[in-house]
């Protein structure tokens, strides 16, 4: 595409920066000397994508290879899909700004189940065959990765094959492995079967689901030298792993638009509802001073004054005050300031307070996720509410105004009493902060709660649970507002049909497929945005297809063969039964630093709290 053709494409978009290109850092090569093209594909738009840490790594350790090439594709939004179509326009790769069915590898990320018919829409638009079984050749293989992987089966109809877990060392196997098979012919069968003795590789194809007369699952059968379960891929050692010396910085704002530094991964916690904490195990902490030089090395290459510290739970790196200490010494000379997202409540001291407030000063926002003490202890969340009160009351005294303060609603064992304690808490932060005796003069304090639907997710102790009713939720959330008396608390909701679709598609099996692409034929799509979903469409389609989606919202019992079953994520599912278990007893579990539960994260390796 020329740079004309481009300019008549975007004359009326609203911000043609989504698709232009050319950004500082990005990478051009000629594709005459590659062997391995390469899209990463984001089925979102440009400005969620580019925030997105997962493809800066994989974008820039790709396109260390010299045989390949990494170009990134992004969800277009509505106006540029318009022009494409009107334009007779396939979608393009941003590089290099050929079409997508150019590609010999095409990567989509799955971080939300809501962009599944985002996929469907940017292969179409791309010219590339939906269904795997149409795609013959080795040319045009579609792959994904992410954390919805971990139950990729609604899926499988489309994506030739999946990884899991971590994707450095995987991804660059699989496009070294398909790179011989290109050179050697080798057709796509070929491929996918060696691909599939690749630990953390994930070829549906090679499975066969029968379901029983209830439509549960009743087995799921490898075929030829496929493995019985899927192990998913971890880095031992995040201090050896690939890790960008440059972003690509954007001309236009994004959501995230800073230098994202990963501290660590996995999570210490073990909270029930939370995927991320179960999936991501076990913790591996990076060096403080290769943290550090990282850092510095991004704000050199990419002129950002802003650095975001990245981990489910920043606060529990083990060495975070020395860490702050070391970002300081060179981050306060150059103006560039720290941001610390995920603290933990009881993590949270006024010297920590005092050092990130040191360049720049905004809101806090902290995560109890429910109100009572009770609920907290049934989720496992570890806090109690004198923690809560006397981080506030650390925050009111450095001189912050704003709390934002996230929950959930639709927990298992939850009573109405649970949802008033939501506010109660609220109330006695707002309390709290007109008590302080140096509260600024002539400004009032602001506690922002966000209410979301719990969603129960694969490989979490909460997988059985059922997804609360709609008529349940509805009752909580008029009960929470009329309960509420203080102008000072700002109350804001996750959409109860989103929440509904979002646990159909994480608990969802293969008969999800054709739903997917019937909602996607009835024009279904962006529909993580509250504007563009069509609810009753997505009904429309489930009824077409002759599945109930109540089916998959239902509670589970212990022993039925989940959809999922057959990956492997090395937390057992004894682990997670035992911890439902306590749940319902409102029993706590230790972290994993004070005692090791046996959760089964020890036997990938590169755990440091090991069984002792």
């Amino acid at each position: 595409m020329t740079d004309l053709e481009f300019s008549k494409l975007v004359e009326n978009v609203q911000k043609p920066g989504r698709y232009a290109g050319g950004e500082l850092n990005s990478v051009l090569k000629d594709k005459q000397q590659i062997a391995v093209r390469f899209a990463f594909c984001f089925p979102d738009i440009y400005e969620i994508g580019m925030s997105h840490l997962g493809m800066k790594i994989l974008y820039s350790l790709l396109n260390e290879l010299d045989y390949c090439w990494c170009e990134r594709v992004f969800a277009p939004f509505t106006d540029m899909e318009a022009s494409l179509r009107e334009n007779n326009r396939a979608l393009f790769a941003i590089e290099s700004r050929d079409d997508l069915s150019e590609f010999d590898i095409i990567g989509f990320t799955l971080q939300y189940e809501l962009s599944y018919t985002n996929i469907l829409n940017m292969l179409a638009l791309g010219n590339v065959l939906l269904l795997s079984a149409d795609r013959a050749g080795l040319h045009q293989l579609v792959i994904a990765g992410g954390p919805c992987a971990c139950n990729p089966e609604p899926l499988c109809d489309f994506v030739d094959l999946f990884v899991l877990g971590e994707g450095e060392e995987v991804t660059a196997e699989l496009v070294s492995l398909y790179r011989q098979h290109k050179l050697n012919a080798s057709t796509k069968d070929e491929f996918l079967a060696a691909a599939a003795a690749i630990e953390g590789v994930y070829v549906p194809s090679l499975y066969l689901v029968k379901y029983r007369e209830d439509f549960s699952v009743e087995s799921v059968a490898p075929r030829d030298s496929a493995p019985a379960k899927v192990r998913k891929r971890i880095i031992k050692n995040l201090d050896k792993v690939f890790y960008p010396d440059r972003f690509v910085v954007p001309y236009m704002e994004i959501v995230h638009d800073r230098v994202i530094q990963e501290i660590f991964r996995g999570c210490i916690r073990g909270c029930r509802f939370c995927q991320a904490g179960m999936i991501y195990r076990p913790v591996r902490e990076k060096n403080l001073d290769i943290v550090s030089q990282q850092a510095k090395c991004l704000c050199d290459t990419t002129g950002y004054d802003e650095v975001s510290l990245s981990s489910l739970s920043t606060s529990d790196y083990s060495a975070l005050e020395p860490l702050v200490d070391k970002l300081l010494s060179w981050s306060e000379q150059d103006k560039v300031s720290i941001s610390l997202p995920s603290l933990r409540i009881d993590s949270f001291s006024p010297q920590l307070l005092d050092k990130i407030s040191k360049v720049r000063k905004s809101g806090l926002t902290f995560a109890p996720e429910a109100g009572t003490q009770r609920m907290r202890n049934v989720i496992n969340k570890n806090i109690s509410e004198e923690e809560i009160i006397n981080t506030c009351k650390t925050a009111f005294a450095g001189g912050y105004i704003n709390i934002k303060l996230y929950f959930m609603m639709g927990l298992p064992y939850e009573t109405m009493e649970d949802i008033e304690g939501i506010i109660d808490l609220s109330q006695r932060v707002v309390d709290l902060y007109y008590q302080n005796p140096d509260k600024p003069k002539g400004k009032s304090v602001q506690v922002s709660i966000s209410v979301s639907t719990f969603v129960p997710k694969p490989f979490t102790p909460f997988q059985w649970a059922a997804f609360d009713s709609a008529e349940s939720i509805k009752a909580k959330q008029q009960h929470l507002l009329s309960y509420t008396k203080s102008k000072k608390i700002k109350i804001s909701f996750s959409d109860k049909e989103t929440s509904f679709l979002e646990a159909v598609l994480a608990r969802g099996d293969r008969r999800l497929g054709a739903v997917l692409l019937k909602a996607f034929s009835l024009g279904c799509k962006m529909d993580g945005w509250d504007e563009f979903l069509d609810f009753e469409k997505w009904m429309e389609a489930f009824a077409a297809c002759g599945v109930d989606p109540l089916f998959y919202l239902r509670k589970r019992e212990y022993d039925e063969r989940l959809p999922w079953d057959h990956l492997d994520y090395y937390v057992t599912k004894g682990f997670l039964q035992r911890e439902d278990e306590k749940a319902a007893m409102e029993a706590v579990t230790e972290n994993c630093r004070q005692r090791c539960s046996g959760c089964g994260a020890d036997q990938g390796g590169g755990c440091s709290f090991e069984k002792r």
